[in-house]
């Protein structure tokens, strides 16, 4: 009796020191998610508001939406033009990435061969390759293949710099599978082929969703390449466009907070529906039944 009334002492002790500690936890995390996305907040609403309204009260929400700003943004910097190319470079590399990066992976997650060892370290060296160091290389090769000024010329560089992280993921996460479900693909008849399209790709989902993510967020943020390896300004980027337009409509703040909501809207609609296979994407792989 005096020892059940001891431990539930004890219990009610480290309850009593846990619960503070975990409030502690969750306040230190919101007030680092108020952070964030404060001036994500702030930005939508300015965007909504006159340029007056921006120089007389710029923390101050809007007294009226304007949503003609948007459609300023999206005709006259141009701002349409430059998104959908980036929405078609983005899209094409990911595509390419995710269709290769998966059939190499599963090669090198489920199939014993004498230079898998030493092909995984190939594309693990090329993670710790500095990408901007090789940017003169690239812009000579490109010339040389006469594809400067087309989309083509930064798609493959997108899809080459994500190959080494998307085969790290994919690789490790196909490896965590049990051998049994090929097995009894394998003696009911399934191809190899079949049994990587019907059944891996589908169960790599949430690892497919982390690649997704973290491809797309590189190659419509990416500048440095954008710059150099296309000059015509009918197949510019977004992020070349913003800088563009923030050098040609410097004090039109209303017009510069659209487009950069616009710039934003995309990746923050990808991660809202992809989030759930984040975190589960990233660590399931490292599990083993």
């Amino acid at each position: 009796m005096n020892s059940n009334i001891v431990v539930k002492k004890g219990l009610t002790t480290r309850i009593t020191k846990v619960r503070p500690l975990r409030a502690l936890f969750y306040i230190i995390l919101i007030l680092f998610g108020l952070l964030n996305i404060y001036p994500l907040i702030w930005m939508a609403l300015t965007s909504f508001k006159t340029n007056q309204q921006i120089s007389t009260n710029t923390f101050s929400l809007p007294t009226s939406f304007h949503f003609e700003n948007y459609a300023h943004a999206w005709k006259t910097a141009n701002i349409g033009t430059y998104f959908i190319n980036s929405a078609f470079v983005a899209i094409i590399s990911i595509i390419v990435t995710v269709l290769l990066g998966a059939m190499a992976a599963y090669i090198l997650a489920k199939f014993k061969f004498k230079l898998r060892g030493f092909i995984y370290t190939l594309f693990m060296f090329g993670m710790l390759i500095p990408v901007h160091s090789l940017l003169v290389p690239l812009f000579i090769q490109m010339r040389f293949l006469h594809l400067l000024n087309t989309r083509w010329a930064l798609i493959f560089p997108y899809v080459a710099f994500a190959f080494p992280i998307t085969i790290f993921i994919l690789e490790s996460f196909m490896r965590a599978f049990p051998n049994d479900i090929e097995e009894a693909a394998v003696i009911d008849g399934c191809s190899i082929p079949r049994l990587f399209l019907k059944i891996i790709l589908p169960m790599t989902r949430p690892a497919i969703a982390t690649v997704v993510i973290l491809d797309f967020l590189n190659n419509w943020n990416e500048f440095a390449f954008a710059l150099v390896l296309v000059s015509n300004d009918k197949l510019k980027t977004l992020p070349i466009g913003l800088v563009n337009f923030i050098g040609g409509f410097s004090s039109d703040y209303a017009q510069m907070m659209a487009a950069m909501v616009i710039s934003a809207l995309p990746t923050i609609i990808l991660y809202f529906f992809l989030q759930d296979y984040i975190i589960k994407g990233m660590t399931q792989g490292a599990l083993k039944d």
